[in-house]
């Protein structure tokens, strides 16, 4: 039994379609690449997901499964008098170093306050944060959104460290087709529709890249390994 299966999902904010008849499942392990143009439903997705938005059609999750989320960004007040450990506590009871060391920051970073660390480094706070509750299915909108281009590669890495070593299922919204490439299984095409999904080099041909985001659009296939 897949760890996801969506069945004619829609969702609609008032009156404005935003999902409409999307159906794919997602093996233990695997990895699903999100792609598609701005306001095309792709958060909303995973908020459909997590059961933070109506909507109908089926969600289902195997019996047991456990979601973890790493939100596109957080706002929280750069002076927030509050240290890394004290918002990793609130997600859980235990002192939290291991999630830290999961992410490969240093105890040392417990006693920082939020408003000290990089776009990076919060990231990581953030993926520390998503991984506490141990869970089976993690969901990431843009996480490198708010990384400078040097971190980016760094960010995605961890999370495939952290796919092998957990066996996680993973959901990412990327609009970097290396990305996915290098990193997905599968990938799901929207823009509000099902555009495409599938297999990277089997579904991301010209032609639905096209009806993705546009006609008169070119795009590359850079070669990966």
């Amino acid at each position: 039994m897949p760890i996801l299966e969506i069945k004619n999902l829609n969702a609609r904010y008032g009156e404005q379609i935003v999902l409409e008849n999307i159906s794919f499942d997602l093996e233990k392990g695997d990895t699903l690449a999100v792609v598609g143009p701005n306001g095309s439903g792709k958060t909303t997705l995973l908020r459909a997901i997590l059961g933070a938005v109506r909507h109908t059609g089926e969600v289902n999750l195997s019996q047991g499964t456990r979601i973890g989320y790493v939100p596109q960004k957080i706002d929280l007040e750069r002076d927030l008098p509050i240290t890394v450990k004290e918002f990793l506590i609130l997600r859980g009871r235990a002192v939290p170093e291991g999630a830290l060391k999961a992410v490969d920051l240093a105890p040392s970073f417990l006693d920082k306050r939020i408003g000290e660390l990089s776009s990076g480094e919060l990231q990581r706070v953030l993926i520390a944060w998503a991984i506490i509750g141990h869970p089976d299915l993690l969901l990431c909108d843009e996480p490198t959104a708010s990384v400078d281009m040097a971190g980016q590669k760094t960010v995605y890495e961890l999370l495939h460290k952290l796919q092998d070593e957990h066996k996680l299922a993973l959901i990412l919204i990327s609009h970097d087709l290396t990305v996915v490439y290098r990193y997905a299984d599968k990938v799901l095409c929207l823009n509000r529709k099902q555009v495409c999904f599938g297999v990277p080099d089997e579904v991301l041909t010209p032609t639905e890249l096209a009806k993705l985001y546009g006609g008169d659009r070119k795009f590359y296939h850079h070669a990966h390994s």
